[in-house]
This record gives C-alpha cells, sequence and structure tokens, in this order.
C-alpha cells in the first residue's frame, strides 16, 4: 500500500512536470473539456434556476393550497363549455369555512374568497397601467406566505366595513412613491381614494409567472363595490398538504353539492394546484436538459479523443524513458499509473477552468437579465469534477495500458 501512495506521488509530480513543459499543448488538449463542463454546469444551473425561479414567484402561495375557479391552468380545450360555467360565488367561502367548523377532521383549513382583474393605479403625476387587483377578505393574511416590509394587511374591521385601503406590492411602491414611503399615503383606483397601510417585501417574478410585486389588494366588500362581480371569482382554499389527494376528493364533493350538481352532471368548476404550474414547466427543463447532454456528450467526446490522442503521442516520445524506467525495474502497474495520471490531470484542470469560465458566465447572466434566476451550486462543481475525472480515465486508459505493455529491450531501441 505505501509503495501504491509512494507511485501515485511520483505520477502526479511527473504529470505536473509535463503539463508545465507543454503549457499549450496541455491548454488545446484540454479545451474540449472545458467546453464540455461548461455545458453541462450551464445546464444544471439553468434547470436548477427554473425551479428557483418557480419557487421565488410562487413564494406567496404556499404549496398548501387549492385554487377553485371557472377555468382550468392549463389544457383548455373545449373553450365554449368553460366559458359558459357559472361564475364561483364569493359566498362559497363562508359556506366551505361552516363546513370545516363543523368536520373537525377535514382535510380542508381554510377558505378564503377572492375577485381578481387588473386596473390602473394613480398618484399625482404617477400612473401605472395594468396592475393584477386582488379583493379579498382579512383572513388571506393567514394563507399567504409573502411578508410585508412595511405596514400591515386590513383587519377584518376594516374588511366588513368596506373600508379604503389597500395593501401593495414592492414595484407598484418603488413606481408611485419613488424615494419616500408609501405608509399612509393616497392613491387613486377607479376615481377612488385609497389608503396604503401596507407594502409587500419584494418577491419577484419568473417567466411572466405571477408575482406579489405588481399587485394591490384590497378587502372583498370594497372590490365588489368598484368593481362588476362575476368572472374575476375565485376560491383559495388551504389544505393538510400532508392529505393533497384527500383534501382535493374533499373539496370537489363539497363543491358538486353547493353548487347543487347532480350525480350525472359533470363538474362546473375546476380545482387547480401549483403542481399545475411545474408541470407545464417540464416541457423546457427537459429541452434544456436535451440540448446540454448533446453539447456535452459531443464537447467531452472530442476532448477524450484529443487527450487520448496527446496521450499516445506523450508514449511515443516518452518510449526510451519508458524502457529505461522498466529496466531498473519499474513495474507495468506504475508505468500504466504515470501516463493515466498524466491524462486525468489534464482533465482535472480543464474541469476547474470550466467550472471557473461557468461561474463567471452564470455571473454575467445574473448581471445583465436577474429575472433570470441561475443557481450555481456545490452539487454542480462535484458533478463537474467527477465528470472531468472519467473522461481522464476513458480517454487515458488505453494509451497507458499500451505503454505499460512496452517491451523494455525494444523500448530501448526506439528510435
Amino acid at each position: 500500500m505505501r509503495r501504491l501512495i509512494y507511485e501515485l506521488i511520483e505520477s502526479v509530480r511527473i504529470a505536473a512536470a509535463q503539463i508545465r513543459a507543454n503549457k499549450m499543448r496541455s491548454a488545446l488538449t484540454a479545451l474540449g473539456v472545458i467546453i464540455g463542463i461548461v455545458a453541462v454546469t450551464l445546464m444544471g444551473t439553468a434547470i436548477k434556476g427554473i425551479d428557483a425561479g418557480v419557487d421565488r414567484s410562487m413564494a406567496g402561495f404556499g404549496d398548501d393550497i387549492l385554487y377553485v375557479s371557472k377555468w382550468p391552468w392549463h389544457g383548455v380545450e373545449d373553450w365554449w363549455n368553460y366559458r359558459n360555467r357559472r361564475p364561483i360565488k364569493h359566498e362559497y367561502g363562508p359556506q366551505i369555512n361552516a363546513w370545516i367548523a363543523a368536520n373537525p377532521n377535514s382535510a380542508l383549513k381554510l377558505a378564503v374568497p377572492t375577485g381578481q382583474r387588473n386596473t390602473t393605479i394613480i398618484r399625482g403625476e404617477y400612473r401605472v397601467n395594468n396592475i393584477y387587483t386582488l379583493g379579498t377578505t382579512s383572513d388571506y393574511a393567514r394563507i399567504t406566505r409573502s411578508d410585508l416590509r412595511e405596514g400591515r394587511f386590513f383587519s377584518d374591521f376594516e374588511g366588513q366595513a368596506g373600508s379604503n385601503v389597500a395593501v401593495i406590492g414592492f414595484d407598484v411602491a418603488d413606481a408611485l412613491f419613488p424615494n419616500e414611503s408609501p405608509l399612509g399615503q393616497t392613491v387613486r383606483i377607479r376615481d377612488q381614494n385609497f389608503q396604503v397601510i401596507g407594502v409587500v417585501a419584494k418577491q419577484g417574478s419568473f417567466l411572466g409567472l405571477f408575482s406579489w410585486d405588481s399587485m394591490i389588494a384590497m378587502p372583498l366588500s370594497t372590490y365588489r363595490r368598484y368593481y362588476r362581480v362575476g368572472e374575476g371569482g375565485e376560491l383559495r382554499v388551504q389544505v393538510d398538504n400532508k392529505r393533497m389527494a384527500e383534501a382535493k376528493e374533499e373539496l370537489q364533493g363539497l363543491m358538486r353539492r353547493i353548487r347543487g350538481l347532480g350525480p350525472e352532471q359533470r363538474d362546473d368548476f375546476e380545482i387547480n394546484e401549483q403542481g399545475t404550474i411545474r408541470e407545464q414547466l417540464d416541457p423546457i427543463k427537459n429541452g434544456i436538459a436535451m440540448a446540454g447532454l448533446f453539447i456535452t456528450g459531443l464537447a467531452l467526446f472530442v476532448g477524450a479523443i484529443g487527450i487520448m490522442n496527446i496521450t499516445y503521442v506523450s508514449v511515443k516520445e516518452r518510449t526510451k524513458e519508458i524502457g529505461t524506467r522498466k529496466a531498473l525495474g519499474a513495474r507495468r502497474r506504475t508505468i500504466l499509473l504515470q501516463f493515466l495520471v498524466e491524462a486525468v490531470a489534464i482533465c482535472f484542470v480543464g474541469g476547474v477552468a470550466g467550472l471557473a469560465l461557468a461561474a463567471g458566465l452564470t455571473s454575467l447572466v445574473t448581471v445583465i437579465a436577474p429575472s433570470f434566476p441561475l443557481v450555481f451550486s456545490t452539487g454542480l462543481v462535484v458533478v463537474g469534477l467527477t465528470v472531468s475525472v472519467l473522461t481522464g480515465i476513458f480517454s487515458g486508459f488505453a494509451p497507458a495500458w499500451a505503454a505499460s505493455k512496452l517491451d523494455p529491450v525494444v523500448a530501448l531501441r526506439y528510435e
């Protein structure tokens, strides 16, 4: 064992000397590995970035929420069927909550009615258009995971009284109140004055997904006073996420009962969940993965062929050295290890260079496009270095094996 360790240390020393002596050749040889590692790392950062972006955009809506609405979030084929469905009434919320109170073992926890549409918000000379406007109850604060940067959410009293109060998103506050606090100030919505009582902390958005940053919330009773209620009605139902399937089935049965549907009638409502959005992003992630794997495989294959070729050249150049070492008692294992370590060392250096380049490109993309959250993790570093070492072993084994089998007498006579 001690001899093997000594041979390994000596092989590393020789490999380092050879790389230093042939810097340009080693750099060109490692280029294919560098490109492959950059490709596999950027692919991993992009896929992780998509997941992180979805998580960030949906951070305000827990994974324990079911959404009852007229429309499904994907797969709308029979458009007229969905269009002709009855609206989701806000009165369903109290009915579901009464059911929950009467059934303590229910998988449902809390139903919050909401209405939503886009509107224009004005403050003096400042104006923001197409802002997502949410009408809801004070219970909404219990199911959202968004934090407030300052201020508070509206109370149940303000909700019951229909007060003209509003909680605004970070981007809305930044656009309407640059360099000043919005708390206690007034904005105009549909020619009515609303007092700002809270500002939500910056959340960020991704691929156009919904974000709290560009929205405003007001009491549902206030919303119903200024907007025609109907098409935008929705229920957000918090459930026990450990019993999600049971909760979905229970909510479906409860909604059918509330809406008076007979056994033979189809559902005229839809129960959506966050997993639907994630499923829609799977083709994007799969496309990135397929393209990345193709580029990675091609680059690593070319790099491996280059390293194999250079290692064969190195064996030919040092044939007499091999013969001398074997004549002096060097084992086949020693020669094999020497050239194998040299190939692995070139790939390892290429892997480190590729990871450094990928990290630089990731930082650059993050600066240029901050809405696309690339995630450069420790796991990707481990994967990159592992792939580079395996490439070195694969490409260097055949030349190293050929070197270890050389006859010392023939090697010494080699010209």
